[in-house]
């Protein structure tokens, strides 16, 4: 497995982790990604991409450890970015543009005017058709990844931050300042609220009832989003923690953490007693001022991350519109349809005009 962490310094760091060996980690590159500071990085089993205040986004592939070119659409920092599957890759950006993009050619499939602000932060449904976004424009968004448009908007009335789909899709969560809104999919409506002292940087659902927050301290919390209570809180660093990522492997629930103080750690999470703090795996000081993180997982051992089987049955989405999307398969909107974008084309920008002459990503020395 390979830890991925995008910095302040323009750098992109990656480790290399051996479970199987006392989780040893090893520096494996080292790569000034962007002519800015990263904003955001997501994984699929190939690809790495990261998003950065440069406006745009590029993209590496780890298979052959090599830069594979760079999307040029957005104007604007690229905030979010989430892969789903093998074959699509989401990105949302300042310009309140969220952009579709077929990852087997690297096209823009739909470019859609998503928010009249900046949007912050996207969700795919386990399920791939549909997705939420929140943004600066005090509302919450339903998209239709099937037909590419609008399902649903609502008037949250202040800027979100974080938006997630739980495991199964059946709640999500809303991050708003220091505290949490957790929304049932039938009725669309808040079920629950977890508030925090300080603003909220990352969550991510352990299960489809945990979920693990942090903010801008040192601290690390899991909550149950059935009751809002409190499971377990524990240090997990020395400054205040920027970014999280989880996964199961071989039968392991591993959370990876990103802080402040530039140290990257991954900690083995006990669900069965999960009132005890989780025991530490392994750590690396990156010396540098982190921003986001993600994990790269070969496919040499059993991992799981989120299932892709759930069906959406909210009322964000009218009864006709349910009904064509149980009838059609999870295949999203290809380039023939008219986008709904400012009308830029655009366009993959490799490193090099001969495609053997791939740039290397440089080893860590």
């Amino acid at each position: 497995m390979e830890v991925l962490g995008g910095c302040y310094e323009q750098i992109l760091f990656g480790f290399s982790i051996q479970p199987a060996e006392n989780w040893e980690v090893a520096p494996d590159f080292t790569h000034h990604a962007h002519s800015a500071s990263l904003s955001a990085v997501a994984v699929n089993e190939r690809y790495v991409v990261t998003g950065s205040k440069d406006e745009t986004i590029q993209i590496y592939d780890m298979k052959k450890k090599v830069e594979h070119g760079a999307l040029v659409h957005h104007n604007g920092t690229v905030t979010c970015l989430e892969f789903y599957g093998n074959g699509h890759l989401l990105s949302g950006a300042e310009d309140g543009l969220i952009c579709i993009w077929n990852t087997k050619k690297w096209e823009c499939l739909k470019s859609i005017k998503a928010h009249k602000g900046h949007v912050t932060s996207l969700s795919i449904h386990p399920s791939g058709k549909l997705a939420l976004s929140v943004g600066t424009d005090g509302t919450l968004r339903t998209w239709n990844l099937v037909e590419g448009r609008s399902a649903f908007i609502k008037n949250i009335k202040q800027n979100a931050h974080l938006v997630k789909w739980s495991p199964s899709g059946e709640i999500y969560v809303v991050a708003i300042a220091n505290k949490i809104d957790i929304y049932d999919l039938e009725t669309a409506s808040i079920s629950g609220t977890i508030a925090t002292e300080k603003r909220i940087s990352s969550i991510k659902f352990i299960t489809d009832s945990i979920l693990a927050i942090a903010g801008d301290e040192e601290f690390i919390r899991l909550f149950d989003c059935k009751s809002q209570k409190c499971l377990c809180e524990f240090k997990a660093h020395e400054n205040r923690i920027k970014a999280l990522y989880n996964f199961k492997m071989e039968g392991l629930h591993i959370l990876v953490t990103a802080s402040s103080d530039g140290y990257i750690k991954a900690w083995n999470l006990d669900i069965d007693k999960i009132e005890n703090a989780p025991s530490l795996l392994c750590e690396v000081n990156t010396k540098a001022r982190l921003t986001c993180l993600a994990v790269w997982l070969k496919k040499d051992f059993e991992t799981e991350q989120i299932p892709n089987e759930a069906t959406p049955s909210s009322s964000h989405v009218h009864e006709a519109e349910q009904l064509s999307l149980k009838k059609k398969k999870t295949c999203w909107t290809d380039s023939n349809k008219p986008s709904e974008g400012d009308g830029q084309k655009a366009t993959l920008k490799r490193k090099s005009g001969n495609m053997q002459k791939k740039k290397k990503l440089q080893r860590l020395k």
